[in-house]
């Protein structure tokens, strides 16, 4: 297996510094609250059908009793009609009840999902806001390396001439190391937030399917 190494990693070419809020909605924990809520709907609207008597009238409904011993027969269509129409009204105390706790349960499920929607939104600005940062480090910190080098060079071809001691010449060196260690540094920092934004995204923003709005670009340094 082939020795891995921090440069083989690439950003991408341009990162955004906005992206459209239809994008974090496939997230697990939104997909997952989202699912819930569409649930304790559900149970809300089945809670409020139980509270009305769920009658079945077929063809044959004219073989009605005809006289008062047959009315309260277990064959009577009309009994049976009575007794659909009675019932909600002897559990009817235990039907609201439940439409209460299944309302309840609703409420609660849609304070899940917005609060797990706001936590979403506010996980990418953060990642967003971080990458901002990452790319403006990054620059800053490449701009040093690039000076460090110049002195450097600079300090070796002074030494080489006698201009300059070589305790001037291994600070210079050692400005330089440090300038590279830097930019080392700020490179990895944006890979691991770069990471983080796909990770409060569920997935990233490559994805076509995904409804996307224009964003400004955030051009990578590295």
């Amino acid at each position: 297996m082939a020795a891995f190494e921090i440069s083989h990693l690439e950003l991408p070419v341009d990162l955004p510094v906005s992206v459209a809020s239809d994008l974090a909605r496939q997230r697990p924990d939104i997909l997952a609250a989202e699912s819930l809520l569409h649930v304790a709907s559900a149970q809300v609207g089945v809670a409020t059908a139980n509270l009305y008597p769920q009658l079945t009238l077929g063809a044959n409904y004219g073989s009605m009793a005809l006289t008062a011993q047959q009315l309260f027969d277990a064959n009577s269509i009309v009994w049976g009609i009575t007794a659909g129409l009675v019932q909600p009204i002897f559990h009817g105390g235990a039907l609201v009840a439940q439409r209460r706790a299944a309302i309840a349960a609703f409420d609660q499920a849609a304070a899940l999902y917005r609060q797990t929607v706001l936590t979403a939104f506010e996980n990418v600005a953060d990642a967003l806001r971080a990458l901002e940062l990452d790319a403006q480090t990054l620059a800053a910190q490449a701009d040093a390396f690039a000076q460090a080098r110049a002195a450097a060079e600079l300090a070796q071809n002074q030494f080489d001439n006698g201009a300059v001691s070589y305790l001037s010449l291994l600070n210079a060196q050692q400005q330089f190391a440090l300038a590279a260690v830097a930019v080392v540094q700020a490179r990895g920092d944006r890979f691991a937030d770069t990471a983080a934004l796909f990770q409060a995204l569920g997935g990233g923003w490559w994805n076509e399917s995904a409804p996307q709005s224009p964003a400004k670009p955030l051009a990578s340094k590295d």
